[in-house]
């Protein structure tokens, strides 16, 4: 596909326009820009200008938290027409995490000064956005209620669900987890240590709900899983 073609593209694959008009896509589409991303490249630290929205065309890219002393919490891994930096274009603030090509990526940049001219002949489609972002923040507020009132397992087997019906890959006895996640990773998604994690998937494996294999997972029985998760 053409650059010209896969900008409003793009555009109709990412839940944050999905509901724009072809006109209103269009208008958007001349302030897209796109970049490739080498697997482990750094795409922005914390505290960086935040002054670009991403748009993930392939790939996946890893939102991490960075302590002081070096260690690292995994805030979510993203995928093909997933986004992140939208803060950047409601406050133009600093960024408040780090973003990384968990492997080669192609983004579609968006920068703020763009968007605002943008909007000032479509307010409408700021109304629509917030709704948008709206949900992400549900679902964020809902992250922090399961690592305050679930257990590590229950944390484990929703993330493992939820991975299995978002992108999961449909096969011979089970889904089969597109995103290749370490140990380390999985941890950092749910709060708790690497080997917390290694724990649960072997009793999970043993019990015929999942298979780890060649650093994939596949879900085998979902409902025995969705057992574990309350």
């Amino acid at each position: 596909m053409s650059t010209s073609a896969a900008q409003p593209a793009i555009l109709s694959q990412v839940t944050l326009f999905r509901a724009l008009t072809t006109d209103e896509r269009q208008g958007l589409a001349a302030c897209l820009r796109r970049r490739h991303y080498a697997k482990g490249q750094i795409i922005f630290v914390q505290g960086d200008p935040g002054t670009t929205l991403y748009l993930i065309e392939s790939g996946r890219v890893k939102i991490v938290l960075t302590s002081a002393e070096g260690k690292e919490r995994v805030l979510a891994i993203l995928g093909p027409h997933d986004f992140f930096g939208e803060l950047a274009l409601l406050d133009g603030e600093p960024r408040s995490a780090d973003a990384v090509a968990q492997e080669a990526c192609q983004l579609w940049l968006l920068q703020r000064a763009d968007f605002l001219r943008y909007l000032e002949t479509r307010p409408q489609v700021a109304t629509m956005l917030l709704a948008v972002l709206s949900r992400r923040l549900r679902r964020t507020n809902q992250v922090v209620q399961e690592a305050a009132f679930l257990d590590v397992p229950a944390r484990l087997a929703r993330l493992l669900l939820e991975l299995a019906g978002e992108e999961g890959q449909p096969g011979a006895g089970g889904a089969m987890i597109a995103a290749r996640l370490t140990q380390t990773e999985l941890a950092g998604l749910i709060g708790t240590t690497r080997e917390s994690v290694n724990k649960w998937l072997g009793y999970y494996e043993r019990q015929g709900l999942i298979r780890c294999q060649r650093g994939q997972i596949m879900v085998r029985q979902p409902q025995g899983l969705r057992e574990y998760s309350f």
